[in-house]
C-alpha cells in the first residue's frame, strides 16, 4: 500500500483532505469551532444589550458586532483548515467576499453544528463506556454490556468525526478557492486542442488540394491525351482507357475526401452555402432553410457545419428517412440549428451514432445539443451555439 509520501510523489502535489484521515485532526478541527462560537455569543450579547434600549438598536448592535468579528474569524477559518486539508489553497480574485461569507455562515450556524456533532459522536460511546462508574447501582451484567458497547462504538465515532471533518473542509475549500479552477483549465485545454486539430485539418486539406489533387489532374489529362492517340480497339488503348477511368474515379474520391477534411465552401462563403453544399450531396433529399444576418465567428461556423454534416450522415445511415430539413437562425445572440427527418426515430447517443462526440464538440464553444427521437419518428436534433 502506498503511503502519503509515495502518493504525493506520484501526483507531484499535496493530496487534499489526506490529513483528515487522522481522527484526532478532525476532532481538533471541529473542537476549534468554540472560537466562532464565542464570536457568536458576543454578537448575541451585543444584540440583546441593544434590544434593552430599542429593537432597532439591538439589530444595529448585533450587525456592528458581527461586522467587527468577521475580519477576525475569516483568517482563523483559513488557518484551521490546515488541520484537515494539506493542499495549498489558491487565492480567489474575490477573496474578501468569500472569506466574509464563510465567516458569517460559521458564526451564525456552522459552529454549533460542529460542536453538537462532536458532542453526540464522542459523548454517546463515552457515557456507555463509563456507565459502570457513573451508575454504580446498575446490574453488573448490564454495566459490562454497556462498557463493551461503548468501546465498540468508538471506532464508529472516529469514522463519523473524520467524515464530517473532511466534509467541512471540502465545503470551506469550495467557498474560499476560485470556483471550478481545474475545470476551467480543462475546458481551455480542450478548446486549444480543438483549435489545433482544426488548423491541422486545414493544413491537410490544403496539402491534398494543392498537391495530390493537382498530380491526379495532371495524370488524368496525360492519360486522356494518350488515349486519344491510340486505337480504341488495341490492347494498349484499352489499358490506357481503363487507367484513365481509374484516375478520374480516384480524383472524384479525393475531392470528396477533401470536402470531408475541411469545407472550402465554408471558408470562402460561410455556413449557409456550406450547408447547402453538404445537403446537395446527401443521398436523401434535404431541404435547407438558413437565414443568417451575415458571416458568423469562425468557431461557431465550423462547429455548426460539422454538427450538420454528422447529423446528415446519421440521417442517411440510420434513419431510413425519405426527406430531411435543416433550418438555421440567430436568436438573441445564439445560433440555433435544427435537423429534422421523417425516419423511424429511435436515435440513442449510447449506440455509437456520433451524438456524444457532437455534444463534446459543442461543449468546447459553450453550445448545447438536444435530441427528440421517439420510436417511429420523427427525429429532431436541435443545436444552440452562443457567441454570434
Amino acid at each position: 500500500m502506498l503511503n502519503r509520501t509515495a502518493l504525493e510523489a506520484l501526483t507531484q502535489r499535496p493530496i487534499p483532505f489526506l490529513a483528515s484521515a487522522w481522527p484526532w485532526r478532525s476532532a481538533a478541527y471541529l473542537m476549534s469551532s468554540v472560537v466562532p462560537g464565542v464570536a457568536a455569543g458576543l454578537t448575541a450579547a451585543a444584540a440583546v444589550s441593544g434590544t434593552l434600549v430599542s429593537p432597532a438598536l439591538g439589530i444595529a448592535a448585533g450587525l456592528a458586532a458581527l461586522a467587527l468579528l468577521v475580519p477576525l474569524i475569516a483568517p482563523f477559518e483559513r488557518l484551521r483548515l490546515r488541520l484537515v486539508d494539506v493542499a495549498p489553497l489558491p487565492t480567489a480574485p474575490d477573496r474578501r467576499r468569500r472569506e466574509a461569507g464563510l465567516a458569517i455562515m460559521t458564526v451564525l450556524a456552522m459552529w454549533w453544528i460542529d460542536l453538537v456533532m462532536l458532542a453526540f459522536t464522542i459523548g454517546g460511546p463515552l457515557v456507555l463506556a463509563l456507565s459502570p462508574i457513573l451508575q454504580p447501582s446498575v446490574a453488573p451484567l448490564i454495566g459490562v454490556l454497556a462498557f463493551v458497547a461503548g468501546l465498540l462504538l468508538f471506532p464508529v465515532a472516529a469514522y463519523t468525526i473524520t467524515a464530517w471533518g473532511g466534509a467541512r473542509g471540502a465545503m470551506v475549500r469550495a467557498m474560499l478557492a476560485p470556483q471550478s479552477t481545474q475545470l476551467n483549465e480543462v475546458l481551455r485545454s480542450r478548446a486549444r486542442l480543438v483549435d489545433a486539430f482544426e488548423m491541422e485539418r486545414r493544413r491537410i486539406e490544403r496539402d491534398l488540394h494543392d498537391g495530390a489533387q493537382q498530380r491526379l489532374v495532371a495524370l488524368s489529362m496525360t492519360l486522356g491525351l494518350a488515349r486519344l492517340d491510340l486505337p480504341g480497339d488495341s490492347e494498349t488503348g484499352r489499358l490506357i482507357g481503363q487507367a484513365h477511368d481509374e484516375a478520374k474515379q480516384a480524383l472524384a474520391e479525393l475531392r470528396e475526401l477533401i470536402r470531408g477534411v475541411h469545407s472550402q465552401v465554408l471558408t470562402d462563403r460561410g455556413l449557409a452555402a456550406a450547408v447547402h453544399d453538404v445537403a446537395g450531396r446527401s443521398p436523401v433529399p434535404v431541404d435547407v432553410r438558413i437565414d443568417l444576418p451575415g458571416r458568423l465567428p469562425a468557431p461557431v461556423e465550423v462547429t455548426a457545419y460539422y454538427v450538420v454534416s454528422e447529423a446528415l450522415t446519421n440521417l442517411t445511415k440510420h434513419s431510413r428517412a425519405g426527406r430531411g430539413l435543416v433550418t438555421g437562425r440567430v436568436e438573441r445572440g445564439t445560433l440555433v440549428v435544427e435537423v429534422r427527418d421523417d425516419g423511424i426515430g429511435g436515435a440513442d447517443p449510447g449506440k455509437g451514432t456520433g451524438l456524444t462526440g457532437l455534444a463534446d464538440r459543442l461543449a468546447v464553444v459553450g453550445g448545447r445539443l438536444s435530441l427528440s427521437s421517439p420510436a417511429g419518428g420523427p427525429t429532431l436534433l436541435r443545436v444552440e451555439i452562443p457567441g454570434t
